[in-house]
């Protein structure tokens, strides 16, 4: 073990008990955490409004302050942006992660604290890697280097004269790193963080790959298109060719469970571990801390105040009403002035003792056009088991819905982007559709016999196309993803225009 992996044991080891009291504590640390934030708000404008100083429990503080949207808060936020103080938070905010959720045409802007940064994105990255290092007693984490494929929105001035700044939520966190992470991490920030995206996997592949990388995060995508270049330029058959001390990925943002099969390939020693993190533009709320499960533990005391939206009664609720196996939107309230803000994601809980969850899709991705309640869970899981009974792996995909027209039949209607193409694509149809009746019970009714819904319809399009629709909506890179399920066909349409480019 390196000097370097033996300091950062014994500097690590000192969140242990504070991880296992968070654990054990969780109703007892989120009720602190609310009284904290109102009381830190309640002088604000908006804390005023809503009566911050009069609420003493979560029943107060459900029924006098209103769940919002972004679009609902934009205003406050505007009013931050433009230099205005004491709005939404005493603290004076000068950073915000600029998000566009889901190719958004219009970037969201999300308050970043300082306060946040410290009590919830810093302390959440420390303690997954003491929980990991806890785990593998004998990772040799920190003998080698750390590289993170981040964004691809550089800081950028939104008002220089009022020191306001936006970008990604990885630039944003790069710029306010510890010194020791800092020094332990690959390539240098201003590489990092160009804008160009082609470019800067290019500059990184051919930096890395003379490095000692013993650990990666980042979305599974991007990763990939890195790993393929580093591969490229070396002219080595799988990546411990390279890197042959490499034995984490961290990874985020999508389902890691339809690319499992590729990276194993790519990456193929039995010592590799991969660790799941939800970590978004506002906050970071869970990471899998048993890599034997796939479940995520929730962060109860790292400053985020959390509400659970039944998808179904719509009813909320604070941590201790949740129940198993129901979907929740997540609603939050952070150190950065969200208040009640609702996120945009569901998730399940899967353990109460502790309190673990799994990311079950977004609240507007999903597919109901003919009550078959289709959701992300759904369509990754499918998809990952018909790939893997026909060996052959994807890059991305999305779908949407064929709708009824005269005496015409709804279906689904997909694009499919492959690594490797199955060579009967008839039958990957049928084993799809199929998967999707096992999966969901609605959506095998509706395709009973075809009287509601037919077998879907599949565009199977070569490498390159999902990037190459991205660049042409000027959002290649960082944190833009493929709405994988759209209720509309908006982004369907869009990307069937440049369909039989890529067949």
């Amino acid at each position: 073990m390196s000097i370097l992996t033996f300091f950062a044991r014994f500097f690590l080891k000192n969140r242990e008990k504070s991880i296992s009291d968070f654990k054990a504590n969780a109703k007892k640390d989120q009720k602190e955490i609310l009284s904290a934030l109102t009381q830190r708000g309640s002088n604000t404008l908006y804390g005023k409004e809503y009566d911050f100083s009069s609420i003493e429990s979560y029943n107060d503080y459900s029924a006098k302050v209103p769940i919002v949207n972004y679009e609902d808060f934009f205003e406050k936020i505007k009013s931050v942006l433009n230099g205005d103080k004491n709005v939404i938070w005493p603290e004076e905010i000068t950073w915000f992660a600029k998000s566009s959720g889901t190719t958004n045409d219009v970037s969201k802007f999300i308050p970043v604290s300082k306060e946040s940064l410290d009590l919830n994105h810093l302390k959440a990255g420390r303690d997954l890697l003491s929980v990991y290092l806890k785990n593998n007693k004998k990772s040799k984490l920190f003998d080698g280097l750390a590289l993170a494929l981040g964004g691809s929105k550089q800081i950028t001035p939104y008002d220089d004269k009022k020191k306001i700044f936006t970008g990604d939520i990885s630039a944003i966190l790069l710029k306010n790193l510890p010194f020791w992470a800092s020094y332990l991490r690959t390539p240098s920030i201003d590489v990092a963080l160009m804008p160009e995206w082609e470019k800067k996997i290019k500059t990184m592949a051919e930096i890395t790959s003379k490095q000692n990388i013993t650990n990666l995060s980042g979305v599974p995508t991007w990763t990939i298109v890195l790993i393929k270049e580093v591969l490229k330029i070396t002219g080595k058959k799988n990546i411990l060719e390279v890197w042959p001390n490499l034995e984490l990925f961290i990874h985020g943002a999508v389902s890691f469970l339809p690319y499992k099969s590729l990276f194993k390939d790519l990456i193929p020693s039995s010592h590799m571990n991969y660790q799941e993190t939800y970590n978004a533009s506002e906050g970071f709320f869970a990471f899998q801390d048993d890599l034997n499960s796939n479940s995520m533990l929730l962060l109860t005391n790292h400053g985020v105040f959390y509400e659970f939206e039944d998808s179904k009664s719509k009813k909320t609720t604070d941590i201790s009403g949740v129940k198993l196996n129901r979907d929740y939107a997540l609603i939050i309230s952070t150190f950065s002035g969200l208040w009640r803000y609702r996120i945009g994601d569901t998730i399940k809980f899967v353990s109460l003792n502790p309190y673990k969850i799994l990311i079950t899709g977004r609240t507007k991705h999903f597919i109901n056009a003919f009550g078959e309640e289709l959701v992300i869970e759904n369509t990754d899981l499918a998809l990952s088991r018909t790939c893997k009974k026909l060996s052959v792996s994807f890059y991305n995909y999305s779908a949407a819905p064929i709708f009824i027209t005269g005496t015409k039949r709804g279906a689904h209607e997909w694009i499919i982007e492959f690594i490797e193409e199955p060579k009967n694509k008839e039958k990957f149809i049928n084993l799809l559709d199929g998967e999707l009746r096992k999966i969901n019970s609605d959506y095998d009714a509706k395709r009973y016999k075809d009287i509601a819904i037919k077998q879907p319809k599949i565009h199977f399009v070569k490498t390159g196309f999902f990037d190459y629709w991205l660049k042409s909506k000027g959002k290649l890179g960082g944190q833009n993803k493929i709405p994988r399920l759209s209720n509309d066909r908006k982004y369907l349409d869009s990307m069937l225009e440049h369909v039989s480019l890529f067949q």
